[in-house]
């Protein structure tokens, strides 16, 4: 694949927010232990926490809105 893949804009003071509990990742960049989901062509991060919870639908690649 040719595609250049881009990092989440995390500059400044926002960061990255899990797109189910709202946690920040703080002002760096995206920790190691969080996932990274495509769905309809929006990237959403989901914290370590979230996606213990939901390893069952993650690894069966179901949209979060089913979650």
């Amino acid at each position: 694949m040719d595609e250049e893949t881009q990092r989440p804009a995390a500059a400044g003071t926002e960061g990255v927010l899990c797109a189910l509990c709202g946690t920040a990742a703080g002002s760096g960049d995206t920790p190691p232990t969080w996932i990274c989901s495509v769905e309809n062509g929006n990237r959403r991060y989901f914290c370590d926490t979230c996606a213990r919870s939901h390893l069952r639908a993650i690894e069966s690649r179901l949209d979060s809105a089913w979650w």
